[in-house]
Formats: C-alpha cells, sequence, structure tokens
C-alpha cells in the first residue's frame, strides 16, 4: 500500500546544498580518483605471480584481538581492523605509541611474506573512526552525524574529515569505516545518530565533502595525513521495516535510487575508496538468487546480492574499489556461515570482515577449495585482488615507509586530540544546536545569573557522546576516558563561576528558590546499533522509554511548579516525542550527541562578556520532529521528487502525522517569541488489563527449552545460538552443557570480559504481557553454581530488546555463593518491574549481561508462581 504525497508546504528546503534530481536510472558515475593505466599495469603484474591461497589471503580482514604476525605471514593477511573496545594489549587507555608498535608489527610481518619474492604487497589497517578517531585514547571526538547534518554545512564536514584523517595517520593506520551515508527514516533504528538526516539532499552534500575532507584528491591521498573512506552501509540500512536493525526494506527500486543511494552516488564520485555492505535485505523481485537450485534459497541479504554488488555498483555505476563486508555478516546470507563466505563471495564482496579466528580461518581454506572445484570462479578471486592492490597503490602504501617511521606517526602524541583539532569540535557542537523555542527571548542567559543544573545528562559525558566511545556502546565512558572532556555541569560552572552555579542531577536537595534559571540536561542513554533499536511496540514519548528518563520530565514538572524557568538541553540520538517537556521548558535546544567539551553549548546559551550574543543557533532540524508517540517513519516529502509515493513502510505526513517541527526549522535568538500557547500533547493510551498467569513460565528445564537460547554482545554482532548438545566457543563468551541437578541440561558459562550477554529469545518475535506473572507475586529463579565470582556488574533483566534497559545486579550475591555448590537464585518480578522492565511486552524472558569475567553454571530457569494459600 502507498499514499500519494505532493508537498509539504511547511517544510523548507535545506538552504546551501546542492539541489538533487531524481534518478529515473542508476547513473553511471566519473570518480575524482580515476584509472591509471600505470597502476593497471602493476596490478596486473602483481596478480599474476600471486598463488591462490596468497590471493584469498588479501581478501581476508580479522580482527586485532584474534590475529597474531604470525598468522598474517602464515595466510598472506593483507588487512586487519580493531574493533570498537579492543585495544593494543587490552589496555583502555593505550597510547598512541602503543597503537603505532601494534600496527607497525602487523605490518613488519607482512613484509616478511615477500622478502623472498620479486614483489611485495604492504599491509593495510582499518579502523572503525565514525566521529573522530573514536577508539584512541586521547582522540578528538566529535558530534555525531545527526548533529553535523543540523549544522547544514559541508564546509564543516569536509574539515572534520580531514582533521579525523589526520588523526588516524597519527596512530600508522591507513583505512577508515566512515562516513555513513544511510539516510534513516525510522526513528526507532538503533543507528538513526550515524545517518546525517532523514533527507537525501543533506546526505549527498555531507557524502561527498567527508570523503574530501578524508582522502583529499589524487595526490593527498598518496601522502602523509589522508585515509581511505568507506562509504557505508549499502544499501537502505535507514529504509528497513519498523526500524529493525539488519532488518528489510521493502521500497521500490526508485526509492532506492532517489532516497538512499544519493550518498553513495557522491561519495563514489567524490573518490571513495571502499563501500562496506549493509546487514540488512531488500526484498524485491529484482534482488535474484544468483544460484538457484540450492537447498537453501537466497534470503534477501545485501551480502549475497549479486545484483546490487557486482551489477548495480560495479558494472552500472562504475565502481572499482573495495567492496567490504560488515562484521562477521556473509554468515547471515542463506547458505553461508561463520567459515563459509562461497554464495557471499560469488555475489561481488571482495574483502571479508571477520572476527573470529576458527571463522577466518575456515573462510580461507574453504574459499581455497571452492576456486579448486570450481565453485568459485578464478576470475571472480581475480577481480576482488585487483580491487584490493589497486587501492593499497592509489593510497601510495608501496611508497609509505613503515608506519613508525611516518611523519606523522613521529609526532603522533601531538597530533592526537590537539586544541586545534578540539576547537573545531567544540566549533561543531556549536553549530549543530538547534533551538526550539526561546519563550520571552531567554536566551541567551547573562554571565551573572544564578544557575541551576539538573537533568540525568547534567554531569554525564556518555550521555553528550554516544556509542563508538572509545568502547562499542559508549556507556561507560568517564572523565578519565576522554582527557579535556568537560560536561555541561562544567561547561555551564566555567562561565558563571562555581559560586554561582550548583549541580544537582536529580534534584534532590537544590531548592529552586534560590536560582534564576534552571539548565536541564536530558537526554538518552549511550547506545550503539541494536542495543538502542526500539521495538514495534515502543512508544517514541521520551519520558516513556525509562525509568530515568520519566525522573527528567519529573524534575521539569516541579521546577515549573516552583516558578523557576527551566532551559532544557536534550542529548538524543534521533527526534524523541517531547511535547510535555518543551511546554514545560522556558526555552528547548536540541542538542543531539555532540561530543566532550560542552563549551560549544554554553557559547550560544550564554551572552558574551558584554552582555550580547556571542554565537546565534545557526542548527536546523535535518529530520522532522514528532507530534505524536507513534510518528516513528513519517517524513518530509522529498521536494526533488514531485510524484513521490510514500512507501508502505512509511506513514504519510499528513494530520496526526504532520510534522510538530519540520526539517529545516529552527529558530534564532533575533526571531520574535510566539504566543505562550502550549504545542498539542498526545496522550499516552491507557494499557489494557493484564492477563492473568497460567503457572510457571518454563525458560530452561528437564525438559528443555521453548526458546532459542542466543549470544550477543562486542564482535557477536550476528548472535550465535548456544548449543545444549556441544561447546561454543567465542571470543566473549563461552558455553557448555552440563548436567542439571534437578536432570536434564544446564550451561556452563564463562565470560571473558567483553561486552557479553546470554539470553532466551522467543523463536516467534512475538512479546508477550506477562504482568499477570507480576500481580501473582512470581520471581525469576533459577540454580547457579559460581567457578569464579563476577569481576563486575552481572545484570539479571528481561525486556523486549537488549540490554539498553536496566536490570537487577546479580554479582554481590553470586560473591556470597559458596563457590562449587549449587544454589538457588531468586528474584521477584517486583524488583525487576521496579528497574524498569516492561513486562507488557516481553520477548526476553531471561537475560545475562555483563562487561567483566565470570565463571559459573545455571540450570532450570524459569518463572515462579507462589502457590496459592
Amino acid at each position: 500500500m502507498t499514499t500519494d504525497v505532493t508537498t509539504d508546504s511547511e517544510a523548507p528546503a535545506p538552504t546551501g546544498l546542492p539541489d538533487l534530481r531524481p534518478l529515473t536510472q542508476w547513473p553511471r558515475l566519473t570518480s575524482a580518483i580515476p584509472r591509471d593505466a600505470g597502476v593497471e599495469r602493476r596490478v596486473a603484474e602483481i596478480l599474476g605471480q600471486l598463488t591462490l591461497e596468497e590471493k584469498v589471503g588479501q581478501m581476508i580482514q580479522p580482527e586485532l584481538a584474534e590475529l597474531t604476525p604470525e598468522d598474517v605471514r602464515d595466510y598472506r593477511i593483507g588487512s586487519a581492523l580493531n574493533g570498537a573496545g579492543i585495544w593494543p594489549g587490552g589496555k583502555r587507555h593505550a597510547s598512541v605509541a602503543d597503537w603505532v608498535d601494534t600496527v607497525d608489527g602487523f605490518w613488519a610481518a607482512a613484509e616478511e611474506c615477500w622478502q623472498d619474492r620479486p614483489f611485495r604487497v604492504p599491509f593495510m589497517w582499518a579502523t572503525d573512526a565514525v566521529h573522530g578517531h573514536n577508539n584512541v585514547h586521547g582522540a578528538t571526538i566529535f558530534p555525531h552525524n545527526i548533529g553535523l547534518g543540523a549544522a547544514g554545512d559541508p564546509d564543516l564536514v569536509r574539515r572534520i574529515g580531514a582533521v579525523t584523517g589526520r588523526e588516524v595517520a597519527a596512530t600508522g593506520m591507513d583505512w577508515i569505516f566512515a562516513p555513513t551515508v544511510t539516510t534513516p527514516r525510522d526513528r526507532r533504528w538503533g543507528r538513526y545518530y550515524e545517518g546525517y538526516g532523514e533527507d537525501p539532499t543533506v546526505v549527498h552534500a555531507y557524502g561527498r565533502a567527508m570523503v574530501e575532507g578524508l582522502q583529499g584528491d589524487v595526490a593527498a591521498l598518496r601522502a602523509d595525513g589522508k585515509v581511505l573512506a568507506t562509504l557505508k552501509h549499502w544499501i537502505a540500512d535507514g529504509g528497513t521495516e519498523n526500524g529493525a536493525d539488519r532488518g528489510t526494506a521493502r521500497c521500490s527500486e526508485d526509492v532506492l535510487r532517489d532516497i538512499h543511494a544519493q550518498g553513495f552516488v557522491a561519495g563514489i564520485e567524490a573518490g571513495a575508496q571502499s563501500v562496506m555492505v549493509s546487514f540488512s535485505s531488500w526484498e524485491n523481485p529484482a534482488n535474484y538468487d544468483h544460484t538457484p537450485g540450492r537447498a537453501e534459497p537466497y534470503n534477501d541479504k545485501v551480502h549475497g546480492s549479486r545484483y546490487l554488488l557486482t551489477d548495480v555498483l560495479k558494472d552500472t555505476l562504475g565502481f572499482d574499489g573495495i567492496v567490504i563486508s560488515d562484521w562477521d555478516a556473509h554468515a547471515e546470507v542463506a547458505g553461508c556461515s561463520g567459515g563459509d563466505a562461497g554464495y557471499a563471495i560469488n555475489a561481488g564482496l571482495d574483502v571479508l570482515m571477520i572476527a573470529g579466528r576458527e571463522h577466518w580461518q575456515s573462510v580461507h581454506r574453504t574459499t581455497v577449495e571452492y576456486v579448486r572445484d570450481g565453485v568459485i570462479p578464478m576470475a571472480r578471486i581475480d577481480d576482488a585482488v585487483s580491487r584490493v592492490l589497486r587501492v593499497k597503490m592509489r593510497a601510495g602504501l608501496w611508497d609509505k615507509p613503515r608506519p613508525r617511521d611516518r611523519a606523522l606517526t613521529r609526532a603522533g602524541s601531538e597530533v592526537i586530540g590537539c586544541a586545534e583539532h578540539r576547537a573545531l569540535s567544540r566549533e561543531a557542537a556549536r553549530k549543530s544546536l538547534v533551538l526550539l523555542k526561546n519563550s520571552a527571548g531567554l536566551l541567551p542567559l547573562s554571565r551573572t545569573t544564578r544557575v541551576l543544573v539538573t537533568g540525568s545528562g547534567a554531569d554525564d559525558l556518555s550521555k553528550q557522546c554516544g556509542g563508538w566511545t572509545l568502547t562499542w556502546q559508549g556507556d561507560d565512558v568517564d572523565r578519565a576516558d576522554l582527557p579535556g572532556g568537560t560536561t555541561l555541569a562544567d561547561a555551564v560552572r566555567s562561565v558563571v563561576g562555581a559560586e554561582q552555579c550548583t549541580v544537582d542531577p536529580a534534584l534532590e536537595h537544590a531548592d529552586p528558590a534560590g536560582f534564576d534559571v534552571a539548565v536541564v540536561a536530558l537526554g538518552e542513554d549511550s547506545y550503539a546499533e541494536m542495543r538502542g533499536t526500539l521495538k514495534p511496540w515502543r512508544s517514541l514519548g521520551y519520558a516513556d522509554l525509562k525509568l530515568s528518563y520519566a525522573r527528567d520530565l519529573d524534575v521539569l514538572r516541579r521546577l515549573h511548579s516552583a516558578g523557576l524557568p527551566a532551559v532544557s538541553v536534550f542529548f538524543t540520538g534521533r527526534p524523541l516525542y517531547s511535547t510535555e517537556e518543551i511546554n514545560l521548558s522556558r526555552a528547548f535546544v536540541v542538542a543531539w550527541l555532540p561530543g566532550p567539551y560542552a563549551q560549544g553549548i554554553t557559547d550560544v546559551l550564554f551572552a558574551g562578556p558584554d552582555g550580547s550574543p556571542a554565537y546565534d543557533f545557526q542548527g536546523r532540524l535535518p529530520s522532522s520532529w514528532p507530534r505524536t508517540r507513534d510518528s516513528a517513519a513519517v517524513n518530509r516529502v522529498p521536494p526533488h521528487l514531485p510524484d513521490y509515493r510514500v512507501p508502505a513502510e512509511e506513514t504519510a505526513p499528513e494530520g496526526r502525522y504532520t510534522a510538530l517541527f519540520p526539517v529545516g526549522h529552527g529558530l534564532s535568538l533575533h526571531d520574535p517569541a510566539p504566543p505562550p500557547v502550549a504545542l498539542p500533547s498526545d496522550e499516552l493510551p491507557a494499557a489494557p488489563p493484564p492477563p492473568p498467569a497460567d503457572g510457571p513460565l518454563r525458560v530452561l528445564d528437564a525438559e528443555g527449552t521453548p526458546y532459542q537460547l542466543r549470544v550477543g554482545g562486542h564482535n557477536t554482532w550476528s548472535r550465535e545460538t548456544v548449543p545444549l548438545t556441544g561447546p561454543l566457543r567465542l571470543l566473549i563468551l563461552h558455553t557448555d552443557p552440563v548436567p542439571a541437578p534437578v536432570g536434564g541440561t544446564g550451561l556452563r558459562l564463562r565470560f571473558n570480559g567483553y561486552p557479553a550477554f546470554v539470553y532466551a529469545e522467543s523463536p516467534t518475535g512475538t512479546p508477550a504481557d506477562l504482568r499477570g506473572h507480576l500481580n501473582a507475586g512470581a520471581h525469576v529463579r533459577f540454580l547457579a553454581r559460581v567457578t569464579e565470582p563476577p569481576s563486575a556488574p552481572l545484570f539479571l533483566a528481561c525486556h523486549d530488546d537488549y540490554p539498553a534497559q536496566p536490570g537487577v545486579d546479580l554479582a554481590p550475591r553470586l560473591r556470597e555463593a559458596a563457590e562449587g555448590e549449587w544454589t538457588e537464585v531468586s528474584v521477584p518480578l517486583t524488583g525487576l518491574a521496579a528497574a524498569g522492565m516492561d513486562l507488557r511486552h516481553v520477548d526476553v524472558p531471561f537475560m545475562l549481561y555483563t562487561e567483566g569475567t565470570a565463571s559459573l553454571e545455571i540450570a532450570d530457569i524459569g518463572w515462579r508462581v507462589p502457590p496459592v494459600p
């Protein structure tokens, strides 16, 4: 079903950006880095001397934690990466020198591969530098892309790209997995903030600008200080149904081109040398099965789409760089597995990013076998390796010295996080702020104002920075992790002075009567990927999502009752329904995820020393602001598409779904204040009565389990199934079946010190309303035998999504348990409900999560209802 919509008169077009035109067909693109005859001759010469095993080695990209220099020599590995939260020697605060030494060691190992050959193939190191060099301690962190989209400044993005490339090069690395040029169309998606906004005009302009900043022109790319850029994720990962991470897009090919391809078109024209493929699927007749008749038909995953990877991206668009997989994503293609990527390689993948050691070795082995057996044509391998060699040559890797001897690495500590770079981040934060309300001209505030700083984000660097900050989720970073970082409380204090500023995040101690104004910092906790995705049944209302968010609303209500004017600063990775919060605020500023330098916020909130505005608000909404709690997929109708038909996965911006504030909206300090009329609210519907509990809920007992037992976490993003018949060995977690003391099978769990969660998932994905168990006084109960107590909090949770919600910490009671003896662990549902579990929508009735180490056995898991007396 589609809806015809022709215009949205409320939504002004972005200013200062090139106009887009409809793409009636896939265009042939001309790259700013064209083919070079000399390079092509050298590529052909080297390719002709490589053995099959050496060629396949150039196609494998393992992760630092699962690779050794000896592996590079043995398998002729062509590149490696460090994932989020993986550091040299496991040191969270590894120095720049540590990083350079690590990269240099692998580079040297690769050189040894070719010492007896008449040629050499340099090694390449890649990293996720998505908002600065964010995995390196001390590096400059920039606002996430959604905030940059609000700034509306391609030159700013180009400068950020240049600084990011310079810092990455200062650690000896060559290649980054950025920019993300998705066009996010559903606010429930946990990666929404990785996109520049819902408007393809912005994505198109920024995709070009970021590539230009990172790579420069042909000559600059070969010099020190520039790195290879990667456009991601090809294609339509922002257009999946219900905003599901790794979900399915069902849009037409016209929408695919005109909405979701615009950033790729501009980035390829700018010379991007790599494109990363999306975990998501595209369900469309054009997306054919390139090897029909197999036992397992193709499942529409883009990683297995010959149409999108080869026919469109390579052959039609003319992209001649590297097509790289996402992390272990080949395993999700039908007919493939962690150790078998044959179908995906034949679809057009050139480099396979594979985390687990056993898996990448298996992919190397099976790929060689497939070529020898004729399953994978040698021509497909030669195409892939030619692209790898071509990109390495364009990056000047044959001419650059070893990493430790490059000019920027020798001055690395002076480059990483230098004052000039942090000043640019502060500028970006300042320019990204969007002013939605400024009643009675409250802003800018006087520097002599007595200020109360409150709200959950008042003194919280993780809320300011968001995910992909030193760690994958970025939810555990503190001041020690972000040298030079300043919270909003710090920044306000530095403006008005400590004697004029009181910080009370929960408003537990301060009396509002003693202040002139409250600065209320509220917003989302940090998350990345699926851990931030909201399930279809969740509200888009900020205060509906977590108890801690509801407490922010309560703070605003209390301030309003006390008559203290509130300036709300909203940290968020996406537009959320927040009408009551806006109505209770005298001024409301959307700060997005601005990074650790909150002075960029106070630059605009406060007047200059002379009392006049120091800076004005420049930001304009890059995405529509929702009017209702269920406006998750309501977007501006693209003005460059006069005959646009809203896809069935989206909702037309009409009636109650008309945007509260459209794309391009944003006030300045000079705009007249509107009449003091409250914005229309969307009432939260009453919950239906809970169904009665129908006895105990089985999770894992003597009869087995009705659920799917799964493992997820760092470097296991495809979520592995836990077998009850044999061992599972992952970097993050080891599992083994063990006899349960009450009969049947239990599980031995060994958590290895990485973010990891083991959970029971509904096989249908349909949540159950289990509030009846709460009313019946049920407990979540299981037996545990501890052999190594938890080194960090170990949470029990039962909710409808990944551990973005809080849980109940079991570590204290597990540490008290007698070592080696079975004990009962019983947690009342009242405790889980008090922690914020949504018991109306439960599709994961049992989850254990930790970022530390622990070893324990668990058995006889279930929800127990006490007998009726």
